[in-house]
C-alpha cells in the first residue's frame, strides 16, 4: 500500500497517480476524510483511557461516599471509552479497507495512456530474413513430438498442455540456464510452494484488479501463483531483514497458474497464453534508494538471457494505465514472432517500491537502527513462452530446429533437432 504520509502532505502526487491509472481520483478526498476521522478518533480513546487511568488511581486513594462517586463516574467513564474504542475501530477498518485499494504510485517518468501508449526504448537485433514460409510453434512443436496440445485438452482442457519429448527437455534446459545464470549473478535459487494464504496474495497486490485471474483452493482457502513472485514476497512476512551489505536477490524456479479470465478467443493456438507454465523468476529486497538502480540491473539480467537464446527483441516502457496495481514501473522485452510479424512479450520487469512491503510488513534498518519499509522489485528470467520465441526463431525449412548455442550443453551437445519419424 501507498505511504499514508504521502496521501497527507501530497495528496496531489496521489491523484495524479490514479489519473495515469484511469482510476477514480475522488478516492483521495474519501481518504483523506477517513483518515482525519480515524486520527480524531484514536485521539479521542487515547485521551480516555488517559482520564480513565487517572481515575483508577484516585479511587484507589478514596473512602466512604468519595470513592462510591468516584465509582459511579467510572462505570460513566468506562462506558464512554467502550464506546470511543469502538468508534476507533471502525473507522480505522474503513481507512485500511480503502487504502488498501489504492494501487501503488505511478513513476513519473513512466509513460501516459494505456496498454497501447507503451514507448519503445531499444531494439537488439534484426528479425532474420527466411526464404521459406515459416511454421509457427505449435507446428513445429508438434513436428518435433515436442508439444500435444490435443491430448492437453482431453485432459485437463482447454489451454493445457504435454510438453513431450525434446519439448521437456527444451524447457529444462531453457531453465537450468536461467538458473544457472541468476546464481552466477549471486542470487539464491528457491524452488517455493505454489500455493499461498490469502494474506500473502493480497499483500502482493494480486486480489485487486487482477484477481480474477487467480486460481483459489475454496475448501483449504489457499491460491495457487501465478507467479513465485508472489512466494518470494510473503518469505519475509513481518520480519526485519538485513540490508546493511546491499540487495538481497532470490531467484524462484516454480510452476504457475492463471486463470486468463478475460483472454477468451486471445492466443488460443499454441502454449502462447495457457493456464499452466514453469517460470524462473528474479526478486529482490532492498532500501528504497536503491529500487531504480536494481530495476535497471533486473532488465540488464533479463537481456543477458535473451542474447543466449539469440532471438531479436525489444524493450517497452509500460504506460502507467496498463501497470499492474503493485507496480510504480515495468519494462518488458518482446521477442520477435516471425509468423505474427509481431513482438509478443517474454518478460517484464517490474519496480514495486515499498508497496508490497509495506503491506506484509517486511522492513530493514537504517543506519540509525530504525526500522524502515524495504522495497521490492522482480523480473522474469525465462518461462515456458520463451519456447515459442526459440520455435519461430530458430527454424529451418524442412522443420527443424538449430538449437541455440547457449541451450546445447543442456542438450546433450544437439546442434539441430529434427523432426520425429525421420
Amino acid at each position: 500500500m501507498i505511504d499514508p504520509r504521502i496521501l497527507r502532505e501530497d495528496p496531489d502526487a496521489v491523484r495524479a497517480s490514479l489519473h495515469a491509472r484511469g482510476e477514480d481520483e475522488g478516492v483521495v478526498d474519501k481518504l483523506l476524510a477517513l483518515d482525519t476521522r480515524r486520527r480524531s478518533a484514536i485521539a479521542a480513546a487515547d485521551a480516555l483511557r488517559a482520564e480513565q487511568k487517572q481515575l483508577g488511581k484516585r479511587i484507589g486513594g478514596a473512602r466512604g461516599t468519595d470513592r462510591d462517586g468516584l465509582l459511579a463516574t467510572g462505570k460513566e467513564l468506562a462506558a464512554k471509552v467502550k464506546e470511543a474504542e469502538a468508534e476507533q475501530a471502525a473507522a480505522s477498518a474503513e481507512f485500511a479497507e480503502l487504502h488498501a485499494a489504492v494501487p501503488n504510485l505511478v513513476h513519473p517518468a513512466a509513460p501516459a495512456g494505456g496498454e497501447d501508449d507503451y514507448v519503445v526504448l531499444k531494439h537488439v537485433g534484426s528479425p532474420r530474413e527466411l526464404d521459406f514460409t515459416p511454421r509457427d510453434h505449435l507446428e513445429l512443436g508438434e513436428g518435433l513430438g515436442a508439444l500435444d496440445m490435443e491430448r492437453g485438452a482431453k485432459v485437463s482442457g482447454a489451454r493445457f498442455y504435454f510438453l513431450t519429448g525434446v519439448g521437456a527437455q527444451l524447457q529444462l534446459a531453457l531453465l537450468n540456464l536461467a538458473a544457472a545464470q541468476a546464481v552466477g549473478a549471486g542470487f539464491q535459487l528457491m524452488i517455493p510452494p505454489v500455493l499461498v494464504r490469502p494474506e500473502i496474495m493480497a499483500g502482493t497486490g494480486f486480489l485487486g484488479a487482477h484477481a480474477a485471474e487467480v486460481y483459489r483452493l475454496r475448501d483449504d482457502d489457499l491460491y495457487l501463483v501465478g507467479t513465485s513472485e508472489v512466494s518470494l514476497a510473503g518469505y519475509h512476512t513481518d520480519e526485519i531483514i538485513d540490508l546493511s551489505a546491499g540487495p538481497r536477490r532470490y531467484a524462484g524456479w516454480s510452476s504457475c497458474f492463471r486463470r486468463e479470465a478475460g483472454s477468451y478467443g486471445k492466443d488460443t493456438r499454441g502454449i502462447i497464453r495457457v493456464h499452466q507454465f514453469d517460470k524462473v523468476e528474479m526478486f529482490t529486497y532492498c532500501r528504497p534508494e536503491e529500487a531504480e538502480a536494481e530495476h535497471d540491473r533486473l532488465l540488464g539480467w533479463e537481456e543477458e538471457m535473451l542474447a543466449k537464446i539469440e532471438v531479436p527483441y525489444r524493450v517497452i516502457d509500460t504506460a502507467g494505465g496498463d501497470l499492474g496495481s503493485s507496480a510504480a514501473r515495468k519494462y518488458d522485452c518482446e521477442a520477435w514472432i516471425p509468423t505474427q510479424r509481431a513482438y509478443r512479450e517474454l518478460t517484464s520487469t517490474s519496480n514495486c517500491t515499498t508497496f508490497q512491503a509495506r503491506r506484509l510488513n517486511i522492513r530493514y534498518r537504517d543506519e540509525s537502527g530504525r526500522p524502515q519499509v524495504a522495497a521490492t522489485l522482480n523480473g522474469t528470467l525465462a518461462t515456458t513462452r520463451w519456447i515459442v520465441a526459440i520455435l519461430e526463431n530458430h527454424q529451418l525449412e524442412d522443420g527443424s530446429l538449430r538449437v541455440p548455442e547457449a541451450l546445447r550443453p543442456y542438450l546433450g551437445g544437439r546442434e539441430v533437432l529434427e523432426p520425429v519419424g525421420r
